[in-house]
């Protein structure tokens, strides 16, 4: 029975081995390495899009707290601002004695 055992033992950790290695080769293959970048490619489209949605969201989220409508746009709240620092012709305005 104890070699029945060690048998199956080593004919599955064979069959491991052996498929693990075969991907490991498929993956280093022009066509492997190609269906890998486009992978990548499709993660990170699909993680900017997220992130994109995520900063509008938050935007939305705090111009309803703080009542703020876009520039030149009138929101329900009805209230306008612009940057703080920038005069009517978007300049900085400087302070002291220029």
């Amino acid at each position: 029975m104890s070699r029945v055992l060690w048998f199956v033992a080593g004919a599955g950790a064979g069959v491991y081995g052996l498929t693990k290695a075969r991907r490991a080769a498929e993956a280093l293959t022009p066509e492997g390495l190609a269906d890998r970048l486009a992978g990548l490619s499709v993660g990170l489209h699909l993680f900017r899009e997220e992130v994109r949605a995520g900063m509008d969201e938050k935007e939305t989220e705090l111009r309803d707290r703080l009542a703020v409508a876009l520039h030149g746009n009138t929101s329900t709240a009805g209230r306008e601002i612009e940057a703080p620092g920038l005069d009517s012709t978007d300049q900085p305005m400087r302070e002291g004695n220029d």
